[in-house]
Order: C-alpha cells, then structure tokens, then sequence
C-alpha cells in the first residue's frame, strides 16, 4: 500500500484515547463508504508512552509518523508527569513531532453553531457572524528557544528567522484569499525585537504578493481584548507560536466550548498532523463524557488537508451541524433541561448523519 495511505493514530493521555477511538470509527466508515484504502495504524505518545517506553516520543512513534501522510492525535500530558525533567514531559512529544515533521503552521478555526450561542462566553450580539481562523507559527520562538535555570533565575530565548516569517504569513495570507480578504497579524513590536522583525517582513511580503489582502497589524494585547470585544470582525490571524498558543484557547471559549473545535498543523510536505485544541481534561478521563466533535472534526480536516478528499470533509462537517442542529448534546454544551449524549452516543448520531 502507497505511504500516502497510512494514517497514524496516537491517542495519547487523558480523554485522548476515548475521542480517538470514536474518531477511528468515523475514519473507518467513511474508508469503507469511499472506498478510500486507507491503512489505520497506531502509536505511542505522550504520558503513555513515557510509562512503557522511559520517552514521551519514543523512535518507533518517531519512524511511523514519517512514514504516515497524517497523523491524527487525542491529547498529551496530566498531573501524573507534572514533575519530570523537561525533556521526558508529555508536550515534548508535541513539539517534537511538530519539529521533526516540519510542521509550522497551525489552524484553529472557531465558528459558531447558532444552535450553540447560549454556551458561549460572550453575549449573543457579540458574537454573531462569528467565522475566525487563527493561524499559529509552530516550530520557532520561545518554545524552542535555548533554556537556561539555576537556584536563582531562568531564561528562556525567543528567536525568529525571516524565512520563518515569510513563510507563515505567505501561508495565512493564501488562507485569506480564498476567505474574506482580511489579515490580521498580531505582534508585540512595541517592546520585543522578535515582533518588530515580524511586522517588517510581514509589511514587506503583504505589500509586494498579496496588494489584494487587506492587512492590519495589532499587539497582542490589543489582539486579546477585541477576540472579546468585537470577534466577528476577524477573518484570519496569523501570529507567533506563543501568542498564538495563548489567543487559540482565547478563540475556542467564543464558539462555546474547546470542545467543539478541531485544529491541523501543516508543513510545505504532504504529512499533517491533526487534533483537537482540547487538551487531555484528566478530571473528565474515564467518564465517557467527552465531547467528541472536535476529534471528529480533525478528522474532516485529514480527509481535506491530506487527502484531498474536499467533498467528504465537507459532508463529515455536515453531520457534526447537522447532529448539533437537530439538538445532540455532550455536557460541554447542554443547556438548560436538554438531553445529555455521551461520547459515544454523540458519535452515533453524526454518524447517522454521515450515512444518510
């Protein structure tokens, strides 16, 4: 069978094994009805892995993920490895992979169900129209900077390179053209040497490939407050590693609950890596409660990013609304006296959809 058939499973800690194992059942029927030809194949990562192997990604991980053309990830990490050395921490895992596989673009879309308004955060008016993309740098900045502690004091080296910039803004501003022709790249350049870098490469690019991209430049602390004051107003945000990291999770609280949101981190190869924006949630682990929408909808991202397969992303997308239309409810977003799905039941229903 082709490498561009293989799809890796890593399920991870928490409430990863239990999304992913719905979001298997999803991938297997929609292999069976298309006839796609996928081989399903299974690895190791984070807290589990470190358990059974002494690493957080261990080398056989490592040489399936390369020979995958996508990767579909439930969640790393929990209380349990709170304490280890930096290099053995579940999220290790994450950036490794991310580096290793030269993943370093990141998109967090948050719309809104109207169904789902009342779990917002936000009011009703404020959010409505809400269809955001955040695109996020994943393999430079602070996060893999040089790290340095003793007794006293602890640095941590932010770094960014032109190229890493060009790169991430020619990604978003593509994004934005085939959206609503709006930009907004969020920055610190009134303090940090790595965002005034950022915003001139940024100007630079936008003015001389992309005249037809309305462009806007804002801090992230600006950034921050209008995700709350006026989210409908954006289109596309591209921003740095840990800016984005923080304004994702920010975004997923507008659309009524992470649970609900689906994310794909790409490269300029053909392996994608595709997850939740949730994390591994270790006080709902075990209980069957959680919702699985997000998992099923990285799912529709793989079948779009990596297998090119547009019209079944779409009607797998379809049958997550439709089940969230017509009033199928995990806790995350119950409201009221309505009916409460667990994981599976909920995966049920918006395969019922699928089949239809």
């Amino acid at each position: 069978m082709d490498k561009q058939r293989k799809i890796l499973i890593l399920a991870g800690d928490g409430i990863g094994p239990e999304v992913c194992n719905q979001a298997r059942k999803v991938l297997e029927l929609v292999n069976n009805k298309y006839d796609l030809g996928l081989i399903l194949q299974e690895g190791l990562v984070g807290g589990s892995a470190y358990e059974k192997t002494g690493k957080p990604l261990p080398e056989e991980t490592l040489r399936l993920a390369k020979d995958s053309h996508a990767i579909l990830l439930g969640a790393v990490g929990g209380p349990q490895w709170d304490n280890l050395d930096y290099d053995k921490r579940p999220e290790r895992a994450l950036l490794g992979l991310r580096s290793e596989l030269e993943l370093f673009a990141n998109l967090r879309p948050a719309v809104l169900f109207k169904e789902l308004t009342a779990s917002s955060s936000l009011k009703p008016q404020k959010i409505e129209g809400l269809d955001l993309l955040i695109v996020r740098e994943l393999t430079g900045g602070i996060y893999f900077g040089e790290k340095q502690r003793n007794e006293s004091s602890a640095s941590d080296l932010c770094i960014y390179h032109d190229y890493e910039v060009e790169r991430i803004i020619r990604f978003a501003a593509n994004l934005a053209k085939i959206r609503r022709n709006k930009l907004c790249s969020v920055d610190k350049a009134n303090v940090l040497e790595t965002s005034r870098l950022w915003r001139d490469v940024t100007t630079k690019i936008m003015a001389s490939e992309f005249e037809s991209v309305d462009i806007e430049h804002i801090l992230v602390d600006a950034a921050a407050m209008y995700l709350i004051s006026r989210p409908a107003d954006f289109d596309v945000i591209v921003t740095e590693n840990m800016f984005g990291d923080i304004l994702t999770d920010e975004a997923s609280m507008l659309s009524g609950s992470m649970g609900m949101l689906p994310s794909a981190s790409l490269g300029d190869g053909a392996i994608g890596l595709y997850e939740p924006i949730h994390g591994s949630a270790p006080d709902i682990a075990g209980k069957g409660i959680a919702n699985p929408c997000g998992m099923i909808g990285s799912v529709a991202l793989l079948l779009r990013h990596s297998l090119n397969l547009h019209e079944e992303a779409a009607l797998l997308e379809k049958a997550i609304y439709d089940a969230i239309e017509n009033g199928a409810r995990t806790l995350d977003i119950a409201t009221n006296n309505e009916k409460i799905l667990d994981t599976e039941e909920m995966t049920q229903v918006i395969t019922n959809y699928l089949v239809k």
